[in-house]
């Protein structure tokens, strides 16, 4: 399934609609070139859980902790990990606390991650010099999450 976004507003609906159905220990990534809309989706699902502080890329934190929410917000971008080490994070512990784990450049550790998730594939549409046009595909392993895509897409079509 694949979805046109047009506006980073847009960007941000589509992460509401997203924390609004994610369930505990939910695991979504989120693919896509720089610039892409990835970090402006997760502040629409921060904002959406109910948390007040900014959401930022954690590009250089590696992981960045939002407990003040209706959920947990775990949201970790690999895209400086250096040789693939996860030594120094605890991704089965994020995994397991009960929050939405967010993760920006998965592609990087897709070996030590769950076979079950939700993957969004991001696309920027350069039609225009100023576009802000994005698709995003949506790309479910395993039956929970087949059925967390069908609610999430009917609250953003609502």
């Amino acid at each position: 399934m694949k979805i046109e976004i047009n506006s980073s507003t847009e960007m941000q609906k589509l992460g509401a609609s997203i924390a609004n159905t994610a369930s505990p220990n939910d695991l979504l990534l989120l693919e896509g070139d720089l610039g892409a809309g990835k970090t402006t989706m997760t502040q629409g699902i921060g904002r959406a859980l109910g948390i007040r502080r900014p959401v930022k890329s954690p590009t250089f934190t590696i992981v960045r902790e939002y407990r003040e929410g209706k959920l947990p917000l775990f949201h970790m971008d690999f895209y400086r990990l250096e040789n693939d080490d996860l030594s120094s994070i605890d991704l089965a512990g994020y995994l397991t606390e009960g929050g939405l784990v967010v993760i920006e450049w998965p592609q990087l550790v897709l070996n030590d991650l769950p076979e079950e998730y939700l993957q969004l594939n991001i696309t920027r549409v350069d039609d225009e010099w100023n576009s802000t046009k994005r698709i995003v595909e949506f790309l479910p392993k395993g039956a929970h999450y087949q059925e967390w895509v069908d609610k999430l897409i009917a609250t953003f079509n609502a």
